[in-house]
């Protein structure tokens, strides 16, 4: 099993509160769960107005699978959203028996 994993840290310029905020990383978050079947979640900077790091993950049976789907993810992110990318990072680990 292949578990790869991705993390973002995002600046969303036009947020003046945590409620724009919100709405970004909540369409964020369902876009990718529903295009790419990924699993996702904001996992630090809850209460920053204008920073906000992103938890991805996905499981199956191939390293570069994994990758590519986070690469993916990761321009519709960048191109889809009024945000900057400040940091992201893409691992994959293999867990067997």
């Amino acid at each position: 099993m292949i578990v790869s994993m991705m993390q973002v840290l995002i600046e969303i310029p036009e947020s003046f509160s945590i409620k724009d905020k919100r709405q970004v990383v909540n369409s964020i978050k369902e876009t990718t769960i529903r295009k790419f079947r990924l699993s996702c979640a904001e996992v630090d900077l809850q209460d920053s107005l204008r920073f906000a790091q992103l938890g991805l993950a996905l499981v199956s049976n191939s390293a570069e699978f994994g990758e590519k789907v986070m690469q993916k993810a990761l321009a519709e992110i960048e191109t889809g959203y009024p945000l900057r990318l400040h940091s992201w990072e893409i691992h994959s680990e293999c867990f067997s028996q």
